[in-house]
């Protein structure tokens, strides 16, 4: 609770409480008049205030002028303690909605705070604290345990422990040593780190989201706007009604039905009807939802850049996904091993031993899977031969591991491996030893990312990828995905979104998930592009609509389900207020409602719309 709504605070209670001891004394007249000025002027100084520099901007037509006439009419007639109840209400149902506004605020503030206030730059053996503007690439940082990482770059000494959970909502620390890539706005826990900068900070990770976070709300809804616009018309609107209730029936029954006018009980139900028409619910309640709801997804890792965003994703009936980076973690592994006349640690220990001195993808993941240091003195007569393999001495034994084409060469008959991915077939003297697949690995997380948007009734699931069509159908099958495309180029992949968007219906949407790197058309040619992948990734902020800062595939089905449940909250405000003071205006109109059903109407539902709105907020188990 700030400064101000804690002054209100009080306001809202010193005047409750003086009204409560005026309501019990026997007052008449002037006397009555002047002491319920006292709560009136405690509680209603700031609306009243308000009112009059509308009026001078020429900006009439708001919530505080329709309070402002609603109480002061309520007052001139007689009725104080009405007028100062109204205006009491009115006030609580403002604090209610600051405070909640407060609490979305923070959230997205949590967020900002990823920004760093100074970077320790080395130069010739000292430490200048400068500002993260002004440091260039290529400047050496230093970074201690406790202090924010502030522009990207590459550790050049140290290791350390990173809290990167204001940038993905993780709360796992991330291990990081020399070599690693960081980017800026994480947390280093334990170790001193010196870093070299390969960015400015006006491009580095940190500005990239707060500037997204920042001009989210330009982004507005269709919802949104449809409420500002609404609100331009509806309040002059309803001013003309009221005075139109107040002079007309009294006028009508003078001329025709020569009658009393009835002044005062014509003018109480015009000013009982400005209470009930103010907008406050819908014009709060709305934006509030979508601000709540862009919060906690922020909360949870999930940057959303605009409430129409929100809205759009509500509606996905079609899910896209790229393969590698995406749902597979684009890094080659041994995922099985079939040996032949000898057991799968001495396979994998000959191709690892031959495959040594080779700098290829393929070499690398063999001598990962092997674990193990290489005795360089155990081989010898190495030929690596292009495009096929390799062959070498092990041991003494001459061992080759490579493609078909290798064996064939060598006249070495070979067991066919049914499974999709990389095959490297090995023989030892010339008889053949076994085969091991190499493949793309699955996300963690991956496969139960495609089941549970299934369960969330999108059940149009297609992969596009450039890898080979068996590998695609591979890894689709893998994950439970319904449709698959391989062997695309980057336009080929533009193409078969542009088909699917041809066939899903008006209101359906198309979600393309991407690493937001090779995927920046799709990603700008869907409904609603997913930047996956994206920690340190300058393209996928810029292209995406949506970016998972924690590179986590459940999070797809949980953007989808907090933006329903913004939606949700939205049409619940809408219908809830606009029913609720339909009603009521047309009972105030007949005068059966009173001032104190107005309040209900007015700041209650306003009260209630607000509380509602927050809980866009709470999206943690969703």
């Amino acid at each position: 609770m700030n400064k101000k709504q804690k002054k209100t605070l009080i306001r809202i209670f010193a005047s409750t409480l003086l009204m409560a001891i005026l309501l019990l004394l026997p007052l008449e007249g002037f006397a009555r008049f002047g002491l319920f000025m006292i709560p009136y002027g405690i509680i209603g100084f700031d609306i009243l205030k308000k009112a009059v520099r509308g009026i001078l901007n020429k900006q009439v037509f708001d919530e505080n002028f329709l309070m402002a006439v609603a109480t002061i009419g309520a007052i001139i007639l007689g009725e104080y303690t009405e007028g100062v109840a109204v205006m009491l209400f009115y006030q609580i149902g403002e604090f209610f909605q600051s405070y909640a506004v407060g609490k979305s605020r923070k959230n997205i503030s949590d967020l900002m705070d990823i920004r760093p206030d100074y970077a320790n730059v080395e130069r010739n053996g000292t430490i200048e604290r400068m500002d993260p503007d002004e440091v260039e690439i290529g400047s050496i940082l230093l970074v201690r345990p406790g202090e924010k990482i502030p522009i990207d770059g590459k550790i050049t000494e140290g290791s350390s422990t990173l809290d990167t959970s204001a940038l993905t909502g993780e709360s796992i620390p991330r291990e990081v040593a020399e070599g690693s890539e960081v980017i800026s706005g994480c947390i280093n826990m334990t170790g001193v780190l010196r870093i070299r900068t390969t960015k400015e900070f006006g491009e580095s990770t940190v500005s990239k989201i707060l500037d997204l976070v920042e001009n989210s709300s330009l982004k507005k809804s269709k919802s949104e706007n449809f409420i500002s616009r609404f609100a331009r018309y509806y309040t002059p609107a309803v001013c003309c009604g009221a005075l139109a209730l107040a002079i007309l029936p009294p006028v009508f029954s003078i001329l025709f039905l020569n009658g009393e006018p009835g002044w005062g009980e014509w003018i109480y139900r015009a000013l009982t009807f400005l209470v009930i028409s103010c907008p406050c619910a819908l014009v709060i309640s709305i934006p509030l939802s979508f601000f709540a709801g862009i919060g906690g997804a922020g909360k949870e890792g999930i940057l959303v850049k605009g409430s129409n965003y929100l809205e759009t994703l509500s509606k996905t009936k079609y899910a896209v996904f790229d393969k590698t980076g995406t749902m597979t973690r684009g890094v080659f592994e041994v995922s099985v091993i079939h040996p032949c006349r000898m057991e799968e640690d001495a396979l994998i220990e000959y191709a690892a031993l031959a495959e040594c001195y080779s700098s290829h993808p393929i070499s690398q993941s063999l001598k990962r899977a092997y674990g193990k240091d290489i005795d360089s003195s155990r081989i010898c007569d190495v030929e690596e031969i292009g495009g096929e393999g390799v062959t070498a001495k092990v041991d003494g034994r001459t061992v080759a591991a490579g493609n078909e084409k290798l064996m064939r060469r060598l006249g070495v008959s070979l067991e066919e491996c049914s499974c999709a991915g990389t095959v490297v077939h090995v023989a030892v003297e010339g008889e053949y030893a076994g085969h091991i697949l190499i493949a793309d690995q699955l996300k963690p997380g991956a496969k139960e990312a495609v089941l549970d948007l299934h369960k969330s009734g999108i059940d149009n699931t297609v992969m596009l990828t450039g890898d080979s069509l068996a590998a695609a159908e591979r890894t689709a099958e893998l994950l439970g995905i319904k449709t698959v495309y391989g062997e695309l180029l980057p336009a080929d992949k533009v193409a078969k979104v542009e088909e699917l968007l041809e066939q899903k219906k008006d209101k359906e949407k198309l979600v393309f998930v991407g690493d937001g790197i090779n995927d920046a058309p799709v990603l700008s040619r869907a409904d609603i592009g997913i930047a996956m992948g994206a920690l340190g990734s300058d393209a996928a902020i810029e292209a995406a609509d949506v970016v998972l800062m924690d590179d986590d595939p459940l999070k797809i089905a949980k953007a989808v389900r907090i933006a329903r449940k913004c939606i949700r909250i939205v049409y619940e405000n809408i219908y809830f207020a606009i029913g609720v003071k339909i009603i009521c205006l047309i009972l105030g109109a007949m005068g059966i409602a009173n001032m104190w059903l107005a309040i209900f109407a007015d700041v209650g539902v306003m009260v209630i719309a607000v509380l509602n709105a927050v809980r866009a907020l709470f999206v943690k188990n969703l």
